[in-house]
Formats: structure tokens, sequence, C-alpha cells
């Protein structure tokens, strides 16, 4: 019996592995700290906004994003007509690939980057190149040698996830200048708003100065908006205007939209949880570096815990944690099999994360 066939490609996709939802021994509270998730939820002025647009939910949303886009364009000091928005930067992501990639291309993500990065690459007929990271952090050199006549895009999230290494803005430059023209660098800078580094700029400057790099953003991390499905990009007018050929028209809905700009115009909200991701990140790394495990060095909102290779593990450590309503990310998907991701909770959440770490180094 004859069936629709898949494209050719397709089936070699491993399928994106969200962080697994709390399952927990009855009478336990359970903390989610598996999908990067802030501990506040979103600006209250973000869910009354969200509420008064419930009263005309029959009405399509505004095509274009408009008042959003104007609303990042104030924030950022951008031009509105350079910005597109969507359903979460993932989508945009997939928009660049299906607009720049083709079949018989090449698109370079580093070893750990964004698994979002290979699906949308392999979904139009593409292939992944990986470049090798040095210490779980990019390294520019290893993606400028992967380039070859193939190469028409390269992938990179600063800061990473799931490391939470980043790259300085003079790497990022170097990396671009040592790009071919006519090579598209997508910086995703999804955790941006988490870093207080002098050396560290999203992109913004390199997008208004080239014709070959474009900036994207979430909604979903520190303005708590993850439900929602917003993002958007920063782009040199022919991309932006490349891009919105294939975009859907609706691609935002109205509640979406009108929770992101209250959520981006409460600068008090976001600086609040900036300071308490700050502190509580440094406080797990010297915490849990007490322990003996080891902790990447992170400017996100998670921090990256790393287990023996010979010794208790990852795996039993993470069911452990988890019979005590703690549920972290496993990370074999990312070719970090010896490690778990914790996403900064709570303060009750936090400490009980180093409780329970520190009862199963000692065998409790």
């Amino acid at each position: 019996m004859s069936r629709p066939v898949p494209n050719p490609g397709i089936l070699d996709i491993a399928p994106y592995t969200p962080g697994k939802s709390p399952v927990a021994e009855p009478g336990r509270k359970v903390f989610k700290l598996s999908a990067n998730e802030t501990p506040f939820g979103p600006s209250p002025k973000a869910i009354e906004a969200f509420k008064n647009v419930a009263a005309h939910l029959e009405d399509y949303p505004e095509g274009t994003s408009r008042v959003l886009r104007e609303a990042i364009g104030r924030s950022f000091g951008l031009d509105p007509n350079r910005i597109i928005c969507g359903a979460g930067s993932d989508e945009i992501l997939n928009l660049l690939a299906h607009t720049y990639l083709s079949q018989g291309d090449e698109a370079i993500s580093t070893t750990h980057g964004f698994l979002v990065y290979p699906i949308a690459t392999m979904a139009v007929g593409a292939k992944n190149v990986v470049a090798q990271e040095t210490n779980l952090t990019c390294n520019v050199d290893a993606i400028l040698n992967a380039v070859t006549p193939k190469t028409k895009l390269v992938w990179l999230a600063n800061p990473n996830n799931p490391t939470g290494t980043y790259v300085p803005f003079d790497e990022v430059k170097r990396l671009r200048a040592g790009l071919p023209s006519h090579v598209l660098l997508v910086l995703d800078a999804a955790y941006s708003d988490y870093v207080s580094r002098n050396d560290y700029e999203m992109g913004i400057e390199l997008v208004a100065t080239t014709e070959n790099t474009v900036v994207t953003h979430t909604f979903s991390k520190i303005h708590g908006l993850a439900a929602l499905r917003v993002g958007w990009m920063f782009g040199p007018e022919h991309i932006i205007d490349a891009v919105n050929r294939i975009r859907g028209p609706f691609n935002v809905s109205t509640p979406a939209m009108y929770a992101a700009v209250a959520a981006i115009e409460d600068t008090a909200h976001q600086a609040m949880s900036k300071q308490f991701t700050e502190t509580w990140r440094n406080w797990l790394s010297e915490e849990i570096g007490k322990l003996g495990l080891k902790v990447t060095p992170g400017v996100a909102n998670f921090v990256l815990i790393h287990f023996p290779e010979n010794g208790k593990t990852a795996d039993e450590a993470d069911a452990y944690l988890t019979k005590r309503g703690l549920v972290l990310r496993a990370l074999k998907n990312y070719r970090l099999p010896h490690s778990l991701r914790m996403t900064i909770g709570t303060e009750e959440a936090n400490r009980l994360v180093v409780e329970g770490l520190r009862d199963f180094m000692a065998g409790k």
C-alpha cells in the first residue's frame, strides 16, 4: 500500500525534546527547573494587558505586529520597519532557514548549540555542520575553519543554551569579518537580558552596520511569556522583506502582542528578575562547587552542573532529585551525558537543590 513519503532527510531529524514536566511523589511540592522559565512569571502589567483583549477574540490580529514592533523599537532604539515578530523566536529561526537554505547548502552550529538549529537546517534539506567548542564555549576559529563554498548560514546562540557561556563582542565581530559576505550570521540573543559583562553586546550594533547579520530575541525568558510564544528579529531591510514574504500573516496573536508590549515596558520587573538571577546564579555555583561538582561559569538564568564520568552519575542525580520534586534537565541530546542543567528558581527551590545534591553525594 502506497502512502505519502516525507522529503529526504526529514526522518533523520532528531525531534526536539523539551524539559520534562514535573512528576513527584504524592504529597511532595514540585519545582520545575528544566525549561529555563522565570520563577517570577510575567509582569502584572502584561497579565492585565492580556486579559483586556479577551472581549475581542473574534478579531484577527493586526498582521504586522505593528504595536509590538514599535514598542521593541522604543526599548532598543531601533527602526520598527527593520523588526519582524513571530510565534517565539523558534518560528523566526525556521523562517530564516526556509528563506536562505536549500537542498545541498550547509549551515554551521556549535557542538552544544540550541537543538532547533539542526532541526531548522535539516528540515529544508541542508546539512548541519558542527564546529567544535573550546571549554563549552564557541570557538570562532573552529567556525571559520568549517566554512566551505556550500556554507550559507551560521547559527550562534550568545549566551548559549545549555552551556550558559558567551562570546565577547570583539570575537563576534571577528567572526562576522571572517565569514564570506554571502553567509548569513544569526545571533540568537534569547538570554541576553541576564548578561552583565562589559565585553558583551547582543548584536544590534553589528546588524546596524552590516547587510548579512540578524539578531533574534524572545519574550519567553526574562519577560515570562513562554506560554504565549512571542519572539522578534532585528535585521537589514532586505532580509526583513524576504522573511516577511513567507511569514504567516497572523503569526502573533493579539493577546500575545499586547502582553509583550506591556512586558517590555515594565523595566522594573526586568531589573528585579535580572538582579535576583545574578545573585542566585553566583550562590548556586559556589555552593554546588563545594560539593565536589563542577559548574560551568555562565551568564544566563541557569547553571550547568557536571558529574564525574566515574562515580555518581548525572542520571542517578536526576532520578534522586526528581523524587524530591526537583525537576532538572538531563542533557544527553545535547551531547552532555554527564551533566544536568538547572534553571535558577525561587530561593526555596535553589536551596532545596543544593540540599538534595548534598544528600545525594553523601549517599543518603
